[in-house]
């Protein structure tokens, strides 16, 4: 299966460059998988597709301003950081730019010297490991001196940080918000359980499969990258319950989707647990428990829009993303969204 299958055309307008003022005011593309239908809708609508029954599976990972600006103490040169992975109190796995001045022993200094880092190791795919010295709680060390790693096709400055992080984040660790998420207001939840559906939390922190386009023309021979997830035994409990009485599993984005698919056994049983995954869905995986998903729309060629692709079909979709491009949706984080059922 070549990369090139999953390419369409984007205009850079319809690339969404601010969130709208009302979260859940965005188009809503429903797709029906049974008879391959379109509707056109607004995300308020999803009320309208959610049954009595069904639970709704969202990732409550919570994004950390993870950009740093810093200054080389030896030659004065800019470098930014990226920090993707936490690996120990002070050690991270994170992205330089540019990575060349980012030598194995050079010492970056953040802000007036409150945080400091020193380049450990030389990683794969460009990566660096950096270790930071700093006094107090480092993440208010990072709160202060971070910015929101908005994705780089955003150029528009965001004016609050919170529009970038859903309603119902809770635990930090992400290097990208769960997107699908950001459509969802406190009053939408509300109904949705008003309505007899069930909310379900678990946790995925996204990392560098965010900003890492994939590079190999067989799509076979790319990469993921691992990323922490964690589910609980209450949650867990509340999927498992759902699934056994009939109910649909609508997982909210591809990280709520790549989580529940790596921790379902075959018979789409889950069991509390955490760990990495590394899990890559392209078409021709089977899905084990999701049955319906909540996305928005993605980059050309990227394993999201792969993993969409495997959840329904691949001409389907496209024909779809191409109707939205004609029908003048917004596209990527700030976007709008679709739902397959």
């Amino acid at each position: 299966m070549n990369l090139k299958d999953f390419y369409y055309d984007l205009p850079q307008d319809r690339i969404a460059q601010t969130p709208l003022s009302d979260r859940s005011s965005s188009k809503l593309m429903v797709l029906g998988r049974k008879n391959n239908t379109i509707e056109h809708k607004h995300f308020s609508d999803i009320l309208d597709y959610i049954n009595e029954g069904d639970c709704l599976v969202v990732n409550n990972t919570r994004v950390i301003p993870a950009r740093l600006f810093g200054v080389k103490e030896e030659t004065g040169a800019h470098i930014e950081f990226l920090l993707l992975k936490r690996l120990t109190d002070t050690n991270w796995t994170a992205m330089a730019k540019p990575g060349k001045r980012a030598k194995v022993g050079s010492i970056i200094t953040f802000g007036d010297g409150e945080l400091k880092c020193r380049v450990e190791k030389d990683l794969e795919d460009g990566l660096k490991e950096i270790s930071f010295i700093y006094e107090g709680i480092f993440e208010e060390v990072l709160d202060k001196l971070g910015q929101m790693p908005l994705p780089p096709y955003i150029t528009e400055k965001l004016d609050d940080g919170e529009r970038y992080q859903t309603v119902y984040s809770k635990h930090r660790g992400s290097a990208a918000a769960p997107t699908a998420g950001l459509h969802f207001t406190p009053e939408l939840l509300e109904k949705i359980e008003a309505k007899g559906a069930k909310i379900a939390y678990l946790t995925l922190h996204v990392g560098i499969g965010t900003f890492r386009p994939v590079k190999v023309e067989n799509i076979l021979d790319h990469k993921m990258h691992s990323e922490f997830y964690m589910l609980d035994e209450e949650n867990c409990s509340i999927i498992n319950e759902t699934k056994k009485n009939g109910g649909r599993i609508i997982s909210v984005g591809t990280t709520s989707t790549r989580t529940l698919e790596t921790i379902a056994d075959e018979n789409g049983v889950l069991k509390p647990s955490s760990g990495w995954t590394d899990i890559f869905i392209y078409p021709g995986y089977r899905f084990k428990i999701v049955d319906a998903l909540i996305t928005n729309f993605h980059l050309p060629e990227s394993t999201l829009l792969m993993l969409v692709s495997a959840f329904y079909d691949r001409e389907e979709i496209l024909k779809a993303y191409n109707e939205a491009v004609e029908s003048n949706y917004r596209f990527f984080s700030f976007g709008d969204a679709m739902f397959i059922q």
